[in-house]
């Protein structure tokens, strides 16, 4: 308890229980006043970074900022620092609080929706202590049709987002309206700034700690008080809160049972229960009954990420041989050993901790027990105390011989790949990846250059386009052969030897042929590729060992067997893309992927679409997909530009994590069975293993369960997921991830301990499935999102609240505080969104959901926002108080509320990182950030993806900020993108990125709680019309989730 108490006396402010109802104070956030730095640079008229240089002497400087005295005089002088002067505390300028009846506010939208018990009996009827503080609230300013424009009556002000009940002698009130200015919706809300949390709101909030009762979140939703900003749940501020904690503590895995929040970098500590990295459950106490689990309406499932990257501090996983008899295994349900087995009779057996049966333990294994029954070496024994380990397996666990990988380029060469530069720049990647692209590469003890691919390993070349080149890169040649294969009808494999070999061996020769390709190509320019026969010849190399390709293209395949065509024109009568243009009808890519699993061969694509063109990634990375694989796509690449991102991705491709051949299968309790399976695999039949060409590190599966009876309190619940597979290095192994789990006979119990990142993307996995396997149509998910939300929510409020709530309140789980914005989030992705959006771009969003981690998928939904121009001195540096871990500003909101004028926001959701500028960015920052020689957005390269390396503090800190935000991302390449305001079309992306706004074709987050709220009133009320039909239309078809269209 002494840790937790530390909690609890960190900062000032009276220690009130946050969850508290019936709190009438607001606990006093400790107050934030930064110290601020000397002025280090000589600015104009010793301005701050953020201020604008236009405003005439006597006006108040910043929207919002507070005037001494309520009087409209000059502000007083701020000591200068990069950010706009800061109100009394806090992170943002004080807002004005508009006035009771104003029309943005989440408690007028309620208010005015009559929600009440008595809502149809309108006026007539008024009780008596209505009467004392009853006002006639309108609800207005949500309502209407979205046409870029504020509601009708607002003063027309120069920025958008500038509240119109702000006092007339504000200086931005009136301006004319540009173009430039209406980039973004009007806020319909208020204004949100977060607050820094008190230590008892951060306790109650953050998953460590367990021993607090589990509140619930109200959001108040109509009366006099205004919705404060801290009772709307902020993803930033949970994930900040927990994120402080983890930079001085440890996660133990069977100690705590909420692991720390996708995005948080913690060091986990394996004591026989899996790492949250490998393993997430969604629930990590189980209902004991399917009705427990059907009344929280939330899924039980389990996220994995079989051969996660780990972070340094973390244990590698042990890799155990026991030699030709193999791991020892339960005979019923052919379980692998693990911390859960009981041993009895002195050791002589051992008790499946899935089925309960009661196995011999094998001779060479025996151990005897202590009193206790526990085995006298279980310390000595990682396969008896750590969650995760490997098995290396003998000859009954292998397909065929297993050797060490074959990494085989396939590179495209034709036309528009040479003009775009993207052969070049392909040619560079690989050059990088296999060897380095500068001098300074890290050394081994001997000096030479570290592999950056494991030995046994070896690569070879292809290019293609109408024909097919095969290139010997034998160490004994000077330079490369190139070996043509012209019949691409019947694709064969020219050579015999000399097309894998050793990429440190050969490095003279390889070198030399990827600086010569394109040169070679510059005549030769074939337009059309032929991209099927390619695959095949590829396919027909790797047979007798399975392997990886890494192939680029950038234009449609339309030559040859197989080729493609232009399906999608872009015109959808039906305002939303036909379901047809989601996957492939063409038996030859269907029959290829098929083939490329059984001979464990998987591809990864580099798509570069010419100026935004149509490449069918419908067809093409369906092959990726099945297999396990992953496609790069960039929608309009320019090669300056995109050059950076390309070589990352293609190193990252090239030396994460891999395995191929791999098989898998999950395991679970006696009273549990496996309903379905969401990801990137082929499954034959329902309940055989899961087929995977090549699995690595940044890949995640979506386990669902059921129950075939009841779950026994007194006992735990078990888990183990199995992954065969050959390593890179052409080792057979098994890796084994155990999870546990409590049962309690009450279902309340179980949603102490939700985990929220599981739950949201157990619900992403299986809605990308269900739209690429049923006939279910884009607005159908769309509904079956909203839905579960609303079930989720009316719920917890129907069945398990301990004290009843005033009906205007939106109450939520305390461990699903953040569970509505992620939905809303998943609503507006690019895969599921109304409106219009390209099929390549949604079919390649829709299959990456299904193959993405927690880490990955959280930041895709939710981006992080870091002010710039606020940063303090020490940010952006190593911070002695935690060890010397980088000290990260804040993350912000995403919503155009909060950005303020002359402010510079990096938006990152691990695609991509964007720089936005606002239009009156102080000219003294961009020096800062790019030299002296840029005064002026203007002056910025638009194609620049890396910060220069200056001698300037804010420089500095933001290229650290940068370097850390690359290691905590999946599987891309982390560039910077400029989206200056007015200049930059990606600053329509970063608008995309507000999530918290009304875009993407859907609500704004107070609109969507409004909408949550109503709609759990009339379920508490018995009156909601269930609007997604087609998911409880038949009980047998869920019985059968599992069992995929075709094979049924």
């Amino acid at each position: 308890m002494a840790d937790y108490g530390m909690y609890h006396a960190l900062g000032q402010g009276e220690n009130i229980d946050p969850n508290d109802p019936k709190r009438t104070t607001q606990p006093a956030p400790p107050q934030f006043q930064p110290p601020v730095a000397a002025n280090p640079y000589q600015q104009q008229q010793g301005m701050g970074y953020g201020q604008s240089p236009q405003l005439p002497q006597g006006q108040q400087q910043y929207y919002g900022g507070p005037s001494p005295m309520g009087a409209p005089g000059p502000s007083p002088a701020q000591a200068p620092g990069y950010g706009p002067p800061q109100g009394q505390g806090g992170h943002f300028p004080a807002q004005p609080s508009p006035a009771i009846g104003d029309d943005g506010g989440l408690a007028a939208q309620m208010g005015g929706m009559s929600l009440g018990a008595d809502a149809h009996h309108g006026t007539a009827r008024r009780k008596k202590k209505d009467r004392h503080a009853y006002h006639q609230v309108e609800a207005t300013g949500s309502s209407q049709a979205f046409n870029g424009l504020p509601p009708a009556g607002t003063s027309a002000t120069a920025f958008l987002n500038a509240d119109p009940s702000v006092t007339p002698g504000s200086p931005f009130v009136g301006g004319p309206m540009t173009p430039q200015m209406s980039q973004f919706p009007a806020a319909v809300n208020p204004q949100f700034s977060p607050m820094p949390a008190s230590p008892a709101e951060f306790a109650a909030r953050s998953g460590h700690m367990d021993h607090l009762p589990a509140a619930p979140t109200m959001v108040h939703a109509s009366g006099q008080n205004k919705v404060a900003p801290d009772e709307m749940p902020s993803v930033p501020l949970s994930r900040d809160s927990v994120q402080q904690y983890f930079l001085t503590n440890i996660y133990p895995t069977f100690e705590r049972l909420i692991p720390p929040p996708a995005t948080a970098s913690f060091v986990a500590f394996d004591q026989g229960n899996s790492s949250p990295k490998f393993a997430r459950l969604t629930m990590n106490n189980l209902p004991a009954t399917a009705e427990g689990l059907k009344s929280t309406g939330l899924p039980l499932g389990l996220l994995l990420q079989p051969l996660a990257p780990l972070q340094a501090g973390e244990l590698a996983v042990p890799v155990l041989d026991f030699g030709d008899q193999g791991p020892p295994r339960c005979h019923r349900c052919r379980a692998y050993i693990n911390p859960f087995m009981m041993f009895r009779s002195g050791g002589n057996k051992f008790v499946c901790n899935l089925c309960n049966y009661a196995n011999d333990t094998p001779p060479e294994y025996f151990c005897a027990t202590s009193p206790q029954g526990v085995r006298v070496d279980r310390d000595q024994r990682p396969e008896l105390t750590r969650g995760t380990v490997e098995f290396v397996v003998p000859k009954e666990y292998w397909t065929k011989e297993p050797v060490g990988m074959r990494y085989l380029f396939v590179i495209d060469v034709t036309q528009e790949s040479f003009n775009k530069g993207y052969l070049e720049s392909f040619c560079d990647g690989i050059l990088g990846a296999l060897y380095g692209a500068d001098e300074n590469e890290e050394k081994d003890e001997n000096g030479e250059t570290k592999r950056r691919i494991p030995p046994g390993a070896k690569v070879g070349f292809v290019t293609f386009d109408k024909e097919v080149h095969f290139y010997n890169a034998s160490p004994a040649l000077e330079q490369a052969q190139m070996m043509i294969m012209p019949d691409i009808e019947d694709p064969f494999v020219p050579l015999s030897e000399g097309l894998f070999v050793d990429p440190y061996e050969s490095r003279a020769v390889i070198a030399s042929l990827l600086t010569r390709l394109p040169q070679m190509f510059s005549n030769i320019k074939n337009p059309e590729p032929a991209l099927l026969s390619t695959l095949n010849s590829a396919v027909a190399a790797l047979e007798k060992t399975g392997g990886k390709i890494f192939c680029s293209i950038s234009a449609l395949s339309t030559w040859g067997p197989g080729r493609l065509f232009m399906r999608d024109d872009g015109k959808h009568p039906g305002g939303e893309p036909d379901k047809k243009l989601f996957s492939t009808d063409h038996p030859a890519w269907r029959k290829l992927a098929e083939k490329m699993v059984s001979l464990g061969v998987g591809v990864d694509f580099f798509m570069a679409a010419p100026s935004g063109g149509y490449l069918d990634v419908a067809t093409v990375g369906y092959v990726s997909s099945t297999t396990g694989g992953e496609t790069f796509y960039y929608p309009n690449f320019i090669a300056p530009r995109d050059n950076t991102k390309l070589s990352l991705e293609i190193k990252h491709a090239v030396t994460r994590e891999t395995g191929y051949q791999a098989l898998m299968k999950a395991r679970c309790s006696n009273g549990l069975q496996i309903s379905a399976y969401h990801g990137n695999f082929i499954q034959h039949t329902f309940g055989a293993d899961l087929e995977i060409g090549v699995i690595d590190a940044d890949k995640a599966l979506g386990v669902t369960f059921g129950y075939d009876g009841k779950l026994d309190s007194k006992l735990d619940a078990h888990f183990q997921a199995a992954l065969l597979y050959t390593t890179a290095s052409g080792q057979r192994r098994v890796r084994c991830i155990n999870v546990i789990a409590g049962v309690s006979d009450s279902a309340k119990d179980s949603l102490k301990f939700v985990d929220q990142d599981a739950v949201y993307a157990i619900m992403a996995k299986e809605a990308s499935t269900k739209l690429a396997t049923t006939s279910s149509t884009l607005k159908d998910i769309r509904l079956s999102l909203t839905e579960k939300t609303i079930d989720v929510l009316a719920a917890y409020r129907k069945s398990y609240l301990s004290q009843a709530h005033p009906p205007s309140q939106l109450v939520m789980p305390e461990r699903l505080k953040e569970f509505s914005m992620y939905m809303l989030a998943m609503v507006k992705c690019r895969a599921f969104k109304g409106g219009s959006e390209t099929t390549d771009r949604r079919v390649h969003e829709m299959r990456m959901i299904r193959s993405m981690g927690a880490l990955e998928l959280s930041l895709y939904l939710y981006p992080r926002m870091i002010a710039i121009h606020n940063l303090q001195p020490e940010e952006g540096f190593p911070d002695e108080t935690t060890g010397g871990h980088l000290k990260m500003p804040p993350t912000i909101r995403t919503s155009f509320s909060l950005v303020e004028p002359g402010g510079v926001y990096l938006v990152d959701n691990g695609q991509q990182c964007l720089l936005w500028f606002h239009a009156q960015t102080s000219p003294n920052l961009i020096q800062d950030l790019f030299g002296e020689d840029k005064a002026s957005l203007k002056d910025l390269d638009a194609y620049t993806s890396t910060l220069p390396v200056l001698q300037t503090h804010l420089n500095a800190q933001v290229r650290n900020i940068v370097e850390f935000l690359r290691t905590m991302r999946g599987s891309k390449g982390l560039t910077i993108q400029l989206a200056r305001q007015g200049i930059d079309g990606a600053e329509y992306e970063f608008a995309r990125m507000l999530v918290e706004d009304r875009n993407n074709e859907a609500q704004s987050y107070v609109d969507w709680l409004v909408h949550i709220h109503k709609q759990v009133q009339f379920e508490l009320a018995g009156h909601r019309k269930r609007e997604d039909t087609s998911d409880s239309s038949s009980s047998l078809t869920s019985t059968f989730a599992g069992l995929r269209t075709p094979y049924w």
